[in-house]
């Protein structure tokens, strides 16, 4: 349980996740819950589902971009939160792969902006939302999400060292693919069914992990509580799954035959995509927790003002819109970022 006074802060709050991890807290005894979102129609939608299901909950709809430091200085400031979950962010890898300062500013400084008011304002714990696309990343959008990991990391470090034990929990979740969030695989594929087909595949040999929303959730409030700070938790995530194989038994489900009735088309790998992702780096070990479900990652540690240094340089080529420097400072900060079917691929070469 939450206390009853404890002001919680959900960053992305009408996203797949953010919304999700909202409907969860509502259920706990908090005090305050500011749902932030820059998505004006998503975020009144959350509201609606609030205020229906869950109409004793005190909460705060904050329309804010996580970009603007002083609009979440201003919100810090008047409600100055006790616990955060960090979910905004870009998630979709093609589009991440032609905005790439779009990546950079929003996952990288808008996790920055959070993350330092935190600290300012003293918050207790900050949970950061990342995801298996972070672990040798190969598109812009899993270096950027690397990147946002690497920050809070070695602002902990930093911390614990002036602090000790009143420093702020920062604490990492890492995760792959959840099912039915939004442009995910598996809405696609029924739609595409509902229309006849063709059903799209990349590639038949991609594969991927899933864990629905819920369950993801709910992982992420668990390490919320386990975390002491610094952690990368890594969710167990179960057995991989073929897509190619999963498209087909969608057609099955359906009460159609793959390949006569519906057929299956490949595409081809999108800019930036793997054919399988991972949780871990292969120097990365885990310990178990006491969740059966929630490991821990011994991660490499950065020095803060190493990484801050590096993180200007980067933010000053993502403000001036300059894409192929924003990559090429990506490289420099995740030397195991390579670029896969990108046109930034070249830039690997040097």
């Amino acid at each position: 349980m939450i206390a009853k006074e404890k002001v919680i802060l959900v960053t992305g709050g009408a996203g797949s996740i953010g919304s999700e991890i909202v409907r969860q807290v509502s259920q706990l005894n908090a005090g305050l819950l500011l749902v932030c979102d820059i998505a004006e129609s998503p975020l009144y939608e959350i509201c609606m589902e609030l205020n229906d299901r869950y109409p004793r909950v005190k909460y705060k709809p904050v329309i804010a971009n996580i970009r603007d430091r002083e609009r979440m200085r201003h919100l810090f400031e008047k409600y100055k939160p006790d616990l955060i979950y960090h979910a905004a962010a870009y998630k979709h890898v093609p589009l991440m792969e032609s905005h790439p300062c779009e990546a950079a500013l929003t996952n990288v400084l808008g996790t920055k902006n959070i993350a330092d008011l935190a600290n300012e304002y003293n918050t207790e714990a900050f949970v950061m939302i990342s995801t298996d696309k972070a672990v040798n990343p190969s598109s812009v959008m899993g270096a950027s999400k690397r990147i946002a990991e690497i920050y809070v990391q070695s602002l902990f470090k930093k911390l614990k060292k002036e602090k000790g034990d009143q420093a702020i929990r920062f604490i990492t979740t890492r995760f792959g693919n959840v099912i039915g969030s939004s442009g995910s695989v598996i809405p696609r594929f029924e739609q595409q069914i509902r229309d006849g087909g063709p059903v799209t595949v990349t590639n038949p040999e991609i594969i991927r992990y899933f864990m629905t929303i819920p369950e993801a959730c709910r992982l992420v409030l668990e390490a919320g509580k386990l975390g002491k700070g610094g952690e990368v938790f890594i969710f167990d995530m179960g057995e991989p799954v073929n897509i190619k194989g999963l498209a087909e038994e969608m057609i099955r489900l359906e009460g159609f035959e793959p390949y006569r009735d519906i057929d299956i088309v490949f595409t081809g790998l999108r800019p930036g995509e793997k054919l399988y992702e991972e949780l871990l780096y292969d120097k990365e070990t885990v310990k178990p927790t006491h969740h059966p479900k929630i490991l821990t990652a011994s991660v490499k540690e950065y020095d803060y003002g190493k990484v801050s240094a590096s993180l200007s340089e980067l933010l000053e080529a993502a403000v001036n819109y300059q894409s192929r420097e924003v990559v090429k400072r990506m490289k420099e900060i995740v030397p195991e970022y390579i670029s896969l079917n990108s046109k930034y691929s070249d830039l690997d070469k040097k």
